[in-house]
């Protein structure tokens, strides 16, 4: 939820890569797993210096087909976000 309004991404996962569509604009970050639940994600083409920060997530719960995670910027742990990610079959 950002100001009120739910907003939604896709994205697909690999080992090492992840492709997300948000608001119809494509983007692609590395992937490098610091545990089976967290990991540090850093785009491959910055558009602006915050988008060359890297992004830590940590996954908090699964359940069925989702997950609870929390995420800040790297270095930037004061200031977590929450969200949940919905598996699509």
């Amino acid at each position: 939820m950002i100001d009120g309004d739910i907003k939604t991404s896709y994205f697909t996962r690999s080992e090492d890569l992840e492709i997300e569509t948000y608001q119809g604009k494509i983007d692609s970050a590395r992937i490098r797993w610091v545990n089976d639940c967290e990991c540090i994600l850093t785009k491959i083409n910055p558009k602006s210096n915050q988008d060359k920060r890297p992004v830590q997530i940590k996954i908090l719960s699964t359940e069925d087909n989702r997950y609870k995670f929390e995420y800040s910027l790297v270095g930037k742990s004061d200031n977590k976000q929450r969200g949940t990610i919905n598996k699509l079959e």
